[in-house]
């Protein structure tokens, strides 16, 4: 569903972001996208989403090439950035039904999932307030309702857990495997490894935009034998920059 060919970016001259990374996220999966600042994931991500152009390589969303049927392509994925703060002058419901607008999701529809996903997120009271007065968590809480309101096959969420509070974490979990059990992906970027630990089907490690694993998390630790998650994900970036 989500397939990635030597994607690379380069900024200006020489700044080499992402490196010729290639990876297949298939139907019902979960796939958590683990790295440390600056390793290139938001990059990876926006190049998937179509807000940056890869220098080169190509990115697949659902059979649609992400540059030669962009708007196909961008009409199948829920994209949460790691950025809440846009159009804060609106209410939460404002915005919810603005992007709702955008992907053409018929009124009773919307109504219903709107219902359904704000009472999850404990939100409800709060959509007629402006979004200037939430709080960080809550404006998190409403990218994701926005996000997921035309209810996509593909998921690509940036830190989507950034903020929340337990129980929204919790929901927003709940909801990927929900999600991922009909036969959709999901991939989102994470610094928590236990999440990733007790969520993914699979991981997918990358450092200075170069892959250092692919796979599922017993294949890594297979590998790495005696070892916990942390331990083996420290001595991987740490390899890797001195590599470097």
């Amino acid at each position: 569903m989500i397939q990635t060919t030597d994607l690379t970016m380069v900024y200006g001259s020489d700044f080499l972001a992402v490196d010729h990374l290639s990876f297949h996220i298939e139907k019902g999966q979960i796939v958590g996208f683990v790295g440390p600042n600056g390793a290139g994931k938001t990059t990876v991500i926006k190049m998937l989403t179509g807000i940056l152009k890869p220098t080169e390589g190509s990115a697949v969303i659902n059979g649609f090439d992400i540059r030669k049927e962009a708007l196909k392509a961008k009409s199948s994925i829920a994209y949460v950035a790691d950025d809440p703060d846009i159009l804060l002058q609106l209410t939460g419901l404002e915005y919810i039904h603005f992007i709702a607008d955008v992907y053409k999701v018929p009124n009773e529809e919307r109504e219903e999932r709107i219902k359904e996903m704000a009472e999850r997120f404990a939100i409800t009271e709060a959509l007629n307030k402006p979004m200037r007065e939430y709080s960080h968590g809550m404006r998190q809480k409403l990218m994701i309702i926005a996000a997921l309101i035309h209810n996509p096959p593909a998921w690509i969420l940036d830190e989507p857990m950034t903020g929340l509070d337990p129980a929204a974490a919790y929901e927003l979990k709940q909801m990927m495997r929900e999600h991922a059990a009909k036969g959709n992906a999901v991939l989102f970027s994470t610094h928590v490894l236990e999440v990733a630990e007790k969520l993914c089907d699979q991981i997918l490690i990358i450092n200075h935009g170069k892959e250092l694993y692919q796979g599922t998390l017993e294949g890594l630790t297979e590998q790495h034998p005696g070892e916990d998650l942390e331990k083996i994900f420290l001595d991987m970036i740490s390899y890797k920059k001195t590599e470097a």
